[in-house]
């Protein structure tokens, strides 16, 4: 071997960065970061949940995580069928309009706390400045038609 080089199981100072494993690392320092401080008990995880009813995002889930195996059905629960997966289906655009509103009012108060565009860019894993303030006009754009739809 060359004196200087790098075996193959150093990494390489001199080569790019790895964005896609770069994020799904934050991802997952996020998830811990937030369970961590603000859903370390099963109360604190709770709040944000109605006791009686699923949230689009939470129905959808739960029959992906059955249909899956993820999730096991219990005795008395009747197996995921067709009906399910529809309505499940179905669910999903609700699902992805509440995401898109949560998003939204995010990087709203994140500007509103004094975040720049850039540091919001990195934290939704965009490129650029513009980039994450492009998302948030289309973002609120939806959300406004989708309001006025629903009114």
């Amino acid at each position: 071997m060359v004196e200087g080089m790098t075996t193959p199981s150093e990494p390489d100072p001199f080569a790019p960065p790895q964005a896609g494993a770069a994020r799904a690392e934050r991802v997952a320092t996020a998830l811990f970061r937030i369970a961590e401080r603000h859903a370390a008990t099963d109360t604190h995880r709770h709040r944000q949940v109605h006791p009686h009813v699923l949230a689009p995002h939470e129905a959808v889930r739960l029959v992906t995580y059955l249909l899956s195996g993820a999730a096991e059905a219990y005795e008395d629960e009747p197996a995921v069928d067709r009906s399910d997966v529809l309505a499940a289906l179905t669910l999903v655009p609700r699902a992805r309009e509440e995401l898109e509103e949560v998003e939204a009012g995010l990087i709203e108060m994140a500007r509103g706390r004094g975040m720049t565009w850039q540091d919001i860019a990195f934290g939704l894993g965009l490129g650029t400045p513009q980039a994450a303030r492009q998302r948030h006009d289309r973002l609120t754009a939806r959300t406004a038609g989708e309001s006025a739809a629903g009114s």
